[in-house]
């Protein structure tokens, strides 16, 4: 701008600076412009942030008189308070210049460079201009010079400091301490720039420190620590007190390798990083490198921490990782191990299910080829086992095993995840030797002082152990001693491994006792066993290894020495075990099955609570599982228990104690319906009691029933283990509400097993007959509407019997089929014979005399075990009398029904309560397509047929053809009270909730009708095969499609035990038909309690016209 500055005012705006740096390197508060206006005042910009590039924005505008002074007197500073300064701060660069040659710059934008800083040069744009006029807005940035000593003394420190930084000469140092003592000694407690003093001076303590100039650390942190407590939150330069604090105590740990203040570091930069705002100087410091990753670092090296502030600073380490940080997968991984050591510790599932679920995390940040990759894979495959022990889940052993593979490509691993599990589960002993194998070649990969020797010795002890007791190798079991005791040699006290090397030992020992019989074996079992108790707490799960090795033990040398003490031990570790509350089900659920194998055994009085404590204990288990499905697998995965049912009857029986053989009976058959139903409890009384709570509990049963159906369509393991974890937030929710409802008068057995009077009411209407088939003994009860049980012998029946009378019962009817209509069928007469001699003659005689039942009143049979397979409704004496008159059968002396158990009768008739108009349904698919099954030419004209016997005052609807398809039967099945469904049925063996009826495009399964809640629902006629027949895996489930539709609503069914010719059913229905209405023409009322009485006619009715075969394949379930 030309022409002379004299007599005018100087518009300057200050617009920007960049390439700031800090003499000192001391991280600023801010940085702000000083210029000197005249000899006794200064104007200073605002104190602006430093970005992350090390630049600054300030845009403020000052004028200046030219005569005020000759020349323009600049500064940076650098400030290291936001809010009230104690001095000046640092000089980061200053210059003189004339007005002249300000004003040469024209009117636009310029840059101003000074003196380098560390190696680059500082700069900042202005823009000037000459006014007429004083522009006095901005005198609240004038500041008066004023001499102070606090001040002067501030200032001087700040420039020895910077001084010091730049020469390392310790007389700078010195003098800057000495300036800023002096000035702390000008603040005393209570003085507003008390905080600024302190930090002031241990910022220069702290950098004399690093420079091994000054050799005390703590001085400086406590200095630090003090300014922080007068910086609260929301105080300007609290983010900064907070950095401040964190380098110290880095820098201490650095040296010192004190994890209290690495942990420390982690809470503060947790406060801070959300303080400092993105793009700023202080965030680039604060989250680089030499800030929060170091401490992140360093907690991350500390041992593994599973106390509950050791997991809380773990969590606090992984917050200040977030996505794409690059030590994001390590923290996971910590965090993940330490949860599952706490779950060792606990045994909470919430732990595992956390740990997998950050493991799975960890493994999908590092791809293939990633260092760490294989690590957390090995430790995600570790997770997955302890669950799959926890929970018996074998998705997860499948899981882990793969993962565990993928690792073995480096055979340096450990295969601790695996252990022996894997081929206990899988393998075979060539499997097994193999792998021995290769944990010898591993074992001299892991030499004296190898993080991983002492788990490998272990693990191939477990290998050799397992491997003798397949061939009973005595040397391979005393090889495993050996290494069991290397290994426990390695694993000091308080080993998290110990205990289950002790366990290992003692189970092996014990084996050796049995063998040799040397006492010192037994007592060495038994004190290895008493070890952990001693030192653990009462819930640790460790626990159960303890009490599973001293049963072992004790039962042990009792089979040997016979000690009725060691029996009584033996019998109480069973119990503390099988009870220990924070092991997994699974390994409670084998406990409690082995207790009462010895307990029958060596007849123990605890017998009879082993049995109950198993069926809890199942029932517990089978209650996490969220589908249907799942349950059913996990209740598979104990095939070998699938007698305890009758063998808990018999032995209640044998105890003389009938009702709790009916309760037992009870309790371990039917978990499939019994844990399905109790989200559709009837809850009217409730609701009289207690609205509210009602409510809460029906929609919380609905939640978790949503819940449960939305995870059978999750095919990724992650998201399954997540619909998992939020199914059991849901269930837990749901059993606080039943403990709730529990607590109110009369509530008291809400949804408990039933006792012996409830089930009693199943026999209302007629007694109900249980039959036990036991190994122990077979027998019958029969459950009377009053007065005690009533128990029938079956002296001349065993277990074994029966399973050949039912497959030679399956021979025959299959031989039968292929016989003409009128050919005799000898061999199935012969074995309803057989039924009716040893089987149900001794029932009825009691029926008749003790009883005094009346002929042709109702009796409901309720099978266990292989009685299930037995058509116990066609037992047949085939006899002529003297007189020439036949011996009646039982379906001549009384009207049979099948129930699955007493409680699902008992609920059908609570149920019944629900009284709608009747609406009839016929749904019928005899066309259905290719690869389904042959055409059913007789359906379309048994539809007909029923359409018209059904009374004229029901609504009626008719689905077939291209109608009936599973949505269609879906929704009418829904909709209508009775149904009558025509079609192909199957009966899957295998997987028996996949059992089905044909329609026309999908299948309609048992699972889709057991989703389907129909309260209003009353009466079924299945005229489809294979509609009454459970699978051969659990029996006493009595999973099939009639039961599916009882379970759904349906209070009375009709279906059949094996293929039918649809020409004879359609004989069978008319028949039942006519029965079942002949009363409404005079305007009766539909009932589905006669179907029992209709079908006993329509039997007796079509017996010349049907096969024997045939007309007995028909059975009716329920009211």
């Amino acid at each position: 701008m030309p022409g002379s500055s004299e007599g005018r005012y100087i518009r300057l705006e200050v617009i920007s600076g960049k390439n700031l740096q800090v003499p000192s390197e001391r991280v600023p508060a801010g940085i702000y412009v000083s210029i000197n206006v005249d000899s006794r005042r200064r104007w200073k910009s605002a104190i602006s942030v430093l970005l992350s590039d090390e630049s600054v924005a300030w845009g403020d505008t000052v004028t200046l008189s030219s005569n005020a002074s000759p020349a323009l007197s600049m500064e940076i500073r650098a400030s290291y308070e936001l809010g009230r300064m104690l001095g000046g701060g640092e000089v980061i660069g200053k210059l003189q210049m004339s007005w002249d040659e300000l004003l040469d710059h024209g009117d636009h934008p310029f840059d101003l460079s000074f003196r380098a800083v560390r190696g680059v040069k500082p700069s900042i744009t202005l823009k000037v201009a000459v006014v007429h006029a004083w522009d006095d807005q901005n005198d609240a940035l004038f500041d008066p010079l004023i001499d102070c000593e606090i001040a002067r003394d501030a200032d001087a420190g700040h420039a020895q400091f910077a001084s010091y930084m730049k020469s390392e000469n310790v007389s700078d140092l010195n003098d800057a301490m000495e300036h800023f003592q002096l000035v702390l000694n000008e603040c005393p407690v209570g003085h507003p720039d008390h905080a600024t003093a302190l930090t002031n001076l241990a910022w220069v303590r702290l950098k004399g420190y690093i420079r091994n100039d000054v050799q005390d650390i703590d001085t400086a942190t406590s200095l630090f620590r003090d300014a922080l407590a007068l910086r609260p939150q929301h105080h300007p330069d609290h983010p900064l007190s907070l950095y401040n604090l964190t380098q110290a105590l880095a820098w201490r740990h650095s040296r010192k390798s004190t994890a209290a203040d690495i942990c420390e570091a982690a809470q503060l930069y947790h406060e801070l990083l959300p303080l400092c705002q993105e793009g700023t100087y202080l965030r680039r410091i604060a989250a680089g490198k030499n800030g929060v990753d170091y401490v992140i670092g360093g907690c991350n090296d500390l041992p593994t921490d599973a106390s509950d502030e050791g997991i809380h600073l773990q969590r606090v380490i992984l917050d200040l990782c977030p996505l794409g940080h690059r030590l994001r997968p390590i923290t996971l991984d910590k965090l993940a191990r330490a949860v599952r050591a706490r779950f060792d510790q606990h045994g909470s599932i919430d732990d595992l299910d956390t740990s997998i679920q950050l493991h799975r995390e960890a493994v999908s940040l590092c791809p293939e080829g990633h260092a760490d990759r294989d690590t957390y894979l090995n430790n995600l495959a570790h997770s997955l086992m302890s669950r799959f022990k926890h929970q018996g889940n074998t998705s997860d052993l499948d899981e882990a095993t793969c993962l565990h593979d993928e690792t073995l490509r480096h055979r340096n691993y450990s295969l601790d995840n695996l252990g022996g599990d894997r081929f206990k589960k899988r393998g075979d002993i060539e499997d097994t030797t193999r792998t021995i194998s290769l944990y010898r070649e591993i074992l001299t990969l892991c030499p004296y002082g190898h993080q991983c020797r002492d788990t490998t010795l272990n693990n191939l002890a477990l290998l050799l152990q397992h491997r003798y007791d397949e061939s009973q190798v005595s040397e391979d079991l005393n090889e495993a001693i050996v290494w069991y005791r290397k290994s426990l040699r390695l694993k000091r006290l308080g080993h998290p491994g110990r205990h289950v090397t002790l366990s290992n030992l003692s189970s092996a020992l014990c084996s050796r006792f049995k063998q040799t019989q040397k006492n010192e074996d037994v007592e060495e079992a038994i004190a290895l066993g008493q070890e952990p108790l001693a030192a653990l707490p009462l819930l640790h799960p460790d626990r159960h290894l303890s009490y599973m090795c001293l049963q072992e033990a004790y039962l042990s040398r009792y089979q040997i020495l016979h000690d009725l003490a060691d029996l009584s031990l033996a019998m109480e570790n069973f119990r503390l075990a099988s009870r220990h509350p924070t092991q997994g089900f699974p390994e409670r659920i084998i406990g409690a099955f082995n207790w009462t194998v010895a307990a029958e055994q060596h007849g123990h009085g605890s017998v009879l609570e082993a049995y109950s404590t198993f069926f809890e204990l199942l029932d517990v288990h089978l209650a996490t599982r969220s589908s249907a499905t799942s349950r059913r697998e996990a209740a598979a995965a104990f095939h070998y228990a699938r007698t305890l049912p009758a063998d808990a009857a018999s032995c209640a029986i044998r105890c003389d104690n009938l009702p709790r053989a009916v309760k037992l009976a009870e309790q371990g058959r039917g978990q499939q319906w019994s844990l399905a139903s109790r989200l559709r409890t009837p809850i009217e009384d409730l609701e009289s009691a207690n609205p509210a709570l009602a409510h809460n509990y029906l929609e919380l049963s609905k939640r978790v029933s949503d819940a449960a159906q939305s995870s059978t369509t999750i095919s990724d393991r992650a998201a399954a283990d997540r619909a998992a974890t939020e199914y059991r937030r849901l269930t837990r929710q749901w059993e606080a509400a039943v403990a709730e409802i529990r607590d109110l008068p009369g509530f008291s057995r809400f949804l408990l097993p039933p006792s012996y009077s409830d089930l009693q009411a199943a026999a209302r209407q007629g007694p109900v007959i249980i039959f036990i088939a036991s190994q122990y003994s077979c027998s019958a009860i029969i459950v009377s509407p009053s007065g005690d049980p009533h128990h029938v012998p079956l002296p001349s029946v065993t277990l074994a019997d029966l399973t050949i009378l039912k497959d030679r019962i399956v021979r025959a009817i299959r031989h039968a089929s292929t016989l003409g209509p009128n050919v005799p069928r000898n061999d199935l007469i012969i074995l309803l014979r057989t039924v009716w001699d040893e089987i149900m003659l001794p029932i009825v005689n009691v029926l008749r005399h003790n009883l005094k039942l009346k002929y042709h009143s109702r009796i409901w049979l309720c099978p266990t075990a292989v009685f299930t397979s037995i058509p116990l409704h066609a037992a047949h004496p085939f006899q002529t009398n003297p007189d020439g008159s036949r011996e009646p059968c039982l379906e001549d002396l009384y009207i049979c029904s099948y129930t699955p158990t007493l409680s699902a009768l008992v609920r059908s008739r609570q149920m019944m309560k629900k009284r709608v108009t009747p609406s009839f349904v016929t749904i019928g698919q005899g066309q259905p397509g290719a690869g389904k099954g042959k055409a059913l030419l007789a359906v379309d004209s048994e539809l007909e047929l029923v359409h018209k016997l059904v009374p004229a005052t029901a609504k009626h609807t008719t689905i077939s053809g291209d109608t009936a398809t599973r949505a269609g039967a879906l929704e009418a099945l829904q909709q209508n009270t009775w149904v009558h469904l025509a079609c192909h049925g199957k009966q899957d063996p295998k997987q028996p909730y996949n059992s089905h009826f044909v329609m026309k495009d999908e299948h309609l399964t048992l699972l889709d009708i057991m989703e389907r809640d129909i309260p209003q629902a009353e009466f079924a006629f299945l005229s489809a095969c294979h509609t009454a027949v459970g699978d051969e895996e659990t029996p006493d489930e009595m999973i099939h499609l009639a039961a599916g539709l009882q379970f759904s609503g349906f209070k009375s069914v009709i279906g059949t035990l094996w293929q039918v010719d649809d020409s004879v059913a359609k004989r069978v229905v008319k028949a039942f038909y006519e029965n079942m209405f002949q009363d409404l023409k005079d305007g009766g009322v539909m009932d589905c309690t006669k179907a029992a009485w209709a079908l006993n006619r329509a039997t007796h009715a079509t017996k010349m016209k049907v096969p024997l075969e045939q007309k007995m394949g028909f059975v009716h379930i329920g009211v």
